[in-house]
């Protein structure tokens, strides 16, 4: 089968298509033939370099977001059968090898495809879904009427987060620049700041939850906007200075890593099949021009989404 693979770690020049063994499925694992796969930062931080540091043995498959059909099934596979039209985040963070034309997984970490939604429009939506999913749901549980602060909200965790807060009835005020705010309003948000002209610190106060994938100085900016008993959910990362500033401020914090979850995956592809919830792919790709994907979404220069199809 074709796959991409990099046999180094460095720039997106260093992914190539190749010719690799098609997986076989073990007893309890699904074989599926990838139509579409979603491109997303830890890809191409994995890319860069070991990211975590146990992903040294070269060469290596990017990807964990997978759209596609069911192959084959291992002896004691029950939920899922050859045919079925299925989709899902795989195995993350340990390895999955999504950009290739067959992956194997555990049936449990796949979902079936949201009726009505092709296979790129479900393949843009597992990793990014899910991150928002149970940073709403599992860790700040955002309730009607609660103020939340969406940063990069055009992007990919974001545009789908702003959908989510807003099915759960919160005001959702969003960060990003003033030429997505057109976007990012049709998505339900009622508040935007433009971060590169203004200072949000200084634009929004008394907010409830604020979900940040930016990081960096984000941290530090956000705690001033929260009100007594808020939460701040990083999905990328806090210093050791950010976290004792905000446990001396009594307010709830943390950072999370998104994880296979067959149930909230679920509740997502019924939110897409009825329009309720959906994922905007900005530009899609063969699976060989991967490399091209991978600088596009580092160059931040897109909206939405990124997808390969095969």
């Amino acid at each position: 089968m074709h796959a991409i693979v990099h046999r180094s770690f460095g720039e997106p020049e260093v992914l190539e298509l190749a010719q690799v063994p098609r997986p076989v499925p073990l007893r309890h694992e699904v074989l599926v033939r990838v139509r579409a796969a979603g491109v997303n930062p830890p890809d191409w931080k994995l890319r860069r370099s070991p990211y975590p540091p146990d992903y040294a043995e070269l060469p290596l498959t990017p990807g964990w977001d997978v759209s596609g059909v069911v192959e084959e099934t291992g002896e004691y596979v029950g939920r899922l059968k050859p045919g079925d039209e299925v989709f899902g985040m795989l195995n993350f963070p340990s390895y999955a090898g999504a950009y290739a034309e067959y992956v194997v997984a555990r049936p449990r970490q796949f979902a079936r495809k949201p009726a009505g939604i092709d296979h790129v429009q479900a393949a843009a939506l597992p990793m990014a879904a899910l991150t928002a999913w149970q940073a709403f749901e599992d860790i700040a549980e955002v309730s009607p009427g609660q103020r939340v602060l969406v940063h990069a909200a055009a992007g990919g965790v974001g545009h789908l987060a702003v959908q989510l807060a807003k099915l759960r009835g919160a005001y959702v005020i969003g960060t990003t620049r003033g030429a997505k705010h057109a976007f990012a309003r049709g998505l339900g948000a009622d508040e935007l700041i433009d971060y590169t002209a203004v200072d949000f610190a200084e634009a929004v106060s008394d907010v409830d939850v604020v979900l940040d994938m930016v990081g960096g100085d984000y941290p530090a900016r956000s705690l001033p906007v929260l009100r007594p008993g808020g939460a701040f959910i990083g999905g990328a990362g806090m210093t050791a200075s950010d976290m004792e500033a905000y446990a001396r401020a009594g307010l709830r914090f943390g950072t999370f890593s998104v994880e296979p979850d067959h149930a909230a995956l679920g509740a997502i592809a019924a939110l897409a099949a009825d329009g309720r919830l959906a994922a905007h792919v900005d530009r899609v790709f063969p699976l060989a021009d991967a490399a091209k994907a991978h600088a596009l979404m580092e160059s931040g220069d897109f909206t939405g989404k990124l997808v390969l199809e095969m």
